[in-house]
């Protein structure tokens, strides 16, 4: 049963502060369709408000060829680290996986200006056939690369 469980990470170079990243993500979520090339067609709040936990954030996308929906749930969010987690509670996703959540921490170059975005997806899976997310991974990848380049021209 466990084997049903699983996490996947990707670290993501950044030349965007970690703060400047995070507070996109948590106040300004609903800019992302403009900055995503063709990733993020839409993202409304449904519930709460923007930089909230608990708040519902509903979200249109381009996944796999084609377009998708997943409403989520903000349910962490952590100032001082840089980190929010989004929860999945309806759509496409939840096709394949019980439970599925994001959760991007944006930490401070070792070296330089900039930030490494770690994006955590923690998933359970409906059965063992369906295969792990690593199109999801390369996607958030894409999607860091043209925030970065939307916050950097900024």
């Amino acid at each position: 049963m466990s084997s049903l469980c699983g996490k996947m990470e990707i670290d993501i170079e950044s030349n965007t502060s970690p703060h400047k990243f995070h507070e996109m993500l948590k106040h300004r979520p609903h800019h992302i369709p403009g900055a995503s090339g063709d990733l993020i067609q839409g993202c409304e709040l449904h519930e709460g408000e923007w930089g909230k936990e608990g708040s519902v954030v509903y979200w249109n996308y381009f996944h796999e060829g084609k377009p998708k929906v997943a409403k989520e749930v903000v349910e962490d969010i952590d100032d001082e680290n840089n980190s929010i987690t989004y929860r999945v509670i309806e759509g496409d996703l939840l096709e394949h996986y019980k439970t599925f959540k994001f959760v991007i921490q944006a930490n401070p170059k070792k070296e330089g200006e900039g930030s490494i975005v770690n994006w955590t997806i923690h998933y359970e899976k409906l059965h063992d056939e369906i295969i792990d997310p690593h199109t999801m991974v390369e996607f958030v990848h894409e999607l860091t690369k043209y925030l970065d380049t939307h916050l950097y021209d900024e």
